[in-house]
């Protein structure tokens, strides 16, 4: 049976979080395989809300069992008041399992966070100071500490004694701040893994068991394809691999078990924190695509910076991926147009680029080449199926899927879980 990878197509935000709960119902497992609580995503049920950052969107549904995978990075205490959180509102299902060799946001992550960004001044990346590429870069140093570090108490002392012997020379000698003491967070996190202990699991073992029994897997990336730290925009990435390869790696899936790799596409553009974005508006209309399209950050709360449709980022998201189809968002959002922009291609420095440019300096100085799609005024909130779109809306739809290199399997027309037009099977 298929295991399916949903993966952003631009930089975040694009609403992977509505395509995941749409599928919920169907799948047996759902799977967020990498990043941390800097990233969320908003799911709408009815008239309910509800913010996301370290559980899976399928963590809603009344069939799927949630798993947080091995390259997920976690801070106990968000886990922790995001469950409780759920269960306030009564629709915790209790249904996760989160893998023993996940790695965990400690203390000293958070504070070198936010002091290196200080630091950095006007070069800064943009992170959310939450620790997580602090994280990752002691996972890939090896002096990590997972999550079944917590269940031997002697082996976490002696982690973090380790650890917080170069981390708290830099702290002090460097930017002058206090040093961490390993007791004490020793014991908040022993006391952290009581109330998570019985969801810890070898998840590797339990979705490759679930895949040979004919069970369907989902597995959900946070942030996106252009923030990837191989293959977005570095260096203004994340610190891990959002892209469809790192589902197998965060997960421990084969890539011979992935069946359908499914990209999420705003129907324009949107990224947080610093880097290059050539439809970027800096104008009134890109005031109102924020505004229209309530773009502000799910975790952060942040303000987006929006822009036009890149068909550019679109197509190497495509080939990055291996995408075999599209969910486009927020096709709503662009109703009352005259007439709608789409980036199909750049202009550096007076030669055209079909595809992104080689290195980031081209990509920096890239200039959006348009073409511009007949607009539409009616509301499509309530559309079900294509041929219920204004003729338009339906063109824009046709004339995306042909400058993006996938066909489109759906089109959000609203927030909500039923504002979804479906034009094949989605699973």
């Amino acid at each position: 049976m298929p295991a399916i990878v949903i993966v952003g197509a631009q930089w975040g935000d694009e609403g992977k979080g509505k395509a995941t709960d749409l599928l919920g119902d169907r799948v047996d497992y759902v799977v967020r395989y990498q990043g941390g609580n800097n990233a969320g995503h908003t799911v709408v049920i009815g008239e309910e809300s509800y913010a996301l950052h370290l559980l899976p969107s399928g963590v809603l549904s009344d069939h799927a069992t949630a798993i947080i995978g091995n390259g997920v990075v976690i801070n106990p205490e968000v886990l922790i008041a995001e469950i409780d959180g759920l269960a306030a509102r009564g629709v915790w299902r209790d249904r996760l399992l989160i893998s023993a060799d996940a790695h965990l946001i400690m203390p000293h992550h958070v504070a070198l966070d936010k002091v290196t960004e200080r630091y950095l001044g006007n070069a800064r990346i943009g992170t959310t100071g939450r620790g997580i590429g602090p994280a990752y870069g002691d996972k890939v140093a090896r002096v990590g500490i997972r999550m079944q570090d917590l269940f031997d108490p002697g082996i976490l002392r002696q982690k973090l004694e380790l650890v917080l012997r170069e981390k708290n020379q830099v702290l002090t000698k460097v930017y002058n701040r206090r040093g961490i003491d390993a007791d004490p967070v020793a014991e908040q996190y022993l006391g952290l893994a009581e109330r998570l202990g019985r969801y810890v699991a070898d998840t590797g073992l339990v979705l490759n068991n679930a895949l040979d029994d004919g069970r369907v897997v989902l597995l959900e990336g946070a942030q996106a394809t252009l923030l990837d730290v191989d293959h977005g925009t570095y260096p203004f990435v994340t610190s891990s691999s959002p892209t469809a390869g790192g589902a197998c790696v965060g997960s421990g899936i084969g890539p011979t078990r992935i069946t359908r790799v499914m990209g999420i596409l705003k129907a324009y553009t949107t990224r947080v924190g610093a880097g290059p974005f050539p439809t970027e508006l800096t104008d009134g209309r890109g005031e109102w695509l924020r505004k229209t399209g309530d773009e502000y950050g799910t975790t952060t709360g942040r303000p987006r910076r929006t822009g036009w449709l890149d068909t550019v980022i679109a197509r190497y998201a495509t080939r990055v991926n291996g995408l075999t189809d599209y969910f486009i968002t927020k096709l709503d959002v662009l109703s009352g147009l005259e007439k709608v922009p789409v980036c199909v291609a750049y202009d550096v420095n007076g030669a055209r680029h079909d595809e992104v440019p080689m290195t980031q300096t081209e990509f920096h100085h890239a200039k959006p080449v348009y073409e511009y799609l007949d607009g539409w005024w009616e509301d499509i909130s309530a559309a079900k199926e294509l041929d219920d779109l204004p003729k338009n809306a339906q063109r824009y739809v046709r004339a995306v899927e042909d400058l993006i290199g996938a066909p489109v399997c759906a089109v959000g027309v609203g927030a909500r879980r039923d504002q979804t037009v479906q034009l094949r099977d989605v699973l």
